[in-house]
């Protein structure tokens, strides 16, 4: 299968759209701000008090059920844990959470969201605390978002690492034919492997992209992971998936890639445990996070030109990470980390 995730764009809306969308739909006057996005419209939101929010407006063609999950997610977090920050779903004048924006091009989804200040990870020195940080953060949210459950919640997601096998097809879309080796070689391990394991595992609403992009750190601390943002590829998906993708991002460049790494699953594994059998799966799912991130930038890079350094970004780094998990031994590496977990715990 092929994934249809954005075969098609409607009409960009202008800033002066935005600012007339918030008037009209939820009673505020502010000024807008383009925010890069890879799918959606984004747009920054600052009234003349000062108050900010996010604007989210959809593509005609993005899966509303999709925007359904995370707009119930995020007002499931709220109730569930008011303490884990991320974005709060602001309702317009009507009450509504959503509101539907019709076109000759078809329907749009507006949201608004508070906006979360705080520095991107991306741009913050690391440190072993941070990324301990990191890590229990993403668990205490895991928790919060652990009873969510959605009528949409079986929508597919290109992004769900349960069904990277649906991306065999992309492969072809990567033009460097070691690079194209090194992530089929990845997949057929996954295929193989690792997805015949997965019904097995523990399941629930994650975030499902735990980049340096979605994390908020204190500016003044950066070891203080303050929020969490982006919900845009939440899923009902493996559980451990989600820690995987965190821990992908930091890598170590050194003899032991997981040192870094390590250090961010241990602070997750202090505030919500991993069972053995997850722990043992977190390099190869590390390492189908990369595939994915690779594959998937290619295929984007290739139909959206006008975006591709947005979408390629990252791609330099990954393909690295993706090099660096493929030279590790799986058994040495699930050792290692079931090693730092148990240190973790017998603290």
């Amino acid at each position: 299968m092929t994934p249809n995730e954005d075969s098609g764009r409607g009409a960009r809306l202008s800033v002066g759209d935005a600012e007339r969308l918030v008037r009209a739909h939820y009673g505020l006057e502010g000024s807008a701000s383009v925010l890069s996005s890879e799918r959606d419209q984004t747009f920054h939101i600052e009234t003349g008090a000062g108050d900010k929010a996010l604007l989210k407006i959809s593509d005609s063609e993005d899966d509303r059920r999709a925007i359904a999950f995370q707009t119930g997610l995020l007002l499931h977090v709220e109730r569930a844990d008011a303490g884990v920050a991320v974005p709060r779903v602001l309702r317009a004048l009507n009450g509504a959470t959503e509101v539907e924006l019709g076109s000759d091009k078809g329907v749009r989804t507006i949201r608004l969201l508070s906006f979360l200040d705080g520095a991107l990870l991306a741009g913050a020195e690391g440190s072993p605390l941070q990324r301990q940080c990191i890590g229990g953060f993403l668990g205490r949210l895991n928790i919060a978002m652990a009873a969510f459950r959605h009528p949409d919640e079986e929508h597919a997601l290109i992004w769900d690492m349960a069904r990277a096998a649906d991306l065999r097809g992309l492969l072809c879309e990567i033009e460097e034919p070691g690079q194209r080796a090194l992530a089929t070689a990845s997949l057929d391990r996954f295929e193989q492997a690792i997805a015949p394991l997965l019904p097995g595992m523990r399941r629930q609403a994650v975030h499902n992209d735990a980049n340096p992009g979605n994390i908020l750190v204190d500016p003044a601390d950066p070891a203080a992971v303050i929020g969490m943002i982006d919900f845009g590829d939440a899923a009902r998906t493996v559980l451990a998936a989600d820690v995987a993708i965190a821990a992908a991002y930091h890598l170590g460049t050194d003899d032991n890639p997981l040192g870094p790494a390590g250090e961010l699953i241990a602070g997750y594994h202090a505030v919500l445990p991993l069972l053995p059998e997850e722990i043992d799966l977190l390099c190869d799912l590390m390492a189908t996070r990369l595939m994915m991130s690779v594959t998937i930038g290619a295929w984007r890079a290739q139909r959206h030109p006008e975006n591709r350094a947005y979408i390629l970004r990252n791609n330099q780094a990954a393909w690295a990470r993706l090099r660096r998990l493929a030279c590790l031994d799986r058994q040495d590496g699930a050792a290692y980390l079931r090693r730092i977990c148990n240190e973790i715990a017998d603290v």
